[in-house]
């Protein structure tokens, strides 16, 4: 297995790294201009007891959604460096590992807009 060879439907382990790169970016944007917008609107203590358990939650859903990412790729890699290391070119994961891609998939597919196209 290659950096660009297909994951699943239309994404390499290349796709999946730079997502991670850039969503982590976006999210560093968004989270600086939510906080700047938010910021003067917020005239006590009441006020901001309200707003950051929001800010909190918002962090809190974006840090899983990388994680999972992290731990997507972290599996995906380590199937290159053991199927480059392979003599069949098999894949050589443990039951333990493969069960960890298909929850990191499924906590992925969980926070994903559903646009109809469930069909990796």
């Amino acid at each position: 297995m290659t950096k660009d060879e297909e994951i699943f439907k239309g994404k390499t382990f290349s796709d999946l790294m730079s997502d991670i790169y850039s969503n982590q970016k976006k999210k560093d944007r968004q989270i600086k201009l939510l906080i700047a917008q938010l910021e003067p609107m917020v005239k006590s203590l009441d006020q901001a007891a309200v707003v950051v358990p929001l800010i909190k939650e918002y962090l809190d859903i974006s840090v899983k959604n990388d994680d999972a990412l992290i731990k997507l790729a972290a599996i995906v890699q380590r199937m290159m460096k053991d199927s480059a290391n392979a003599d069949g070119g098999g894949y050589a994961l443990s039951e333990d590992e493969k069960r960890q891609l298909m929850d990191a998939i499924k906590e992925v597919e969980k926070d994903l807009p559903n646009d109809g196209d469930d069909e990796w």
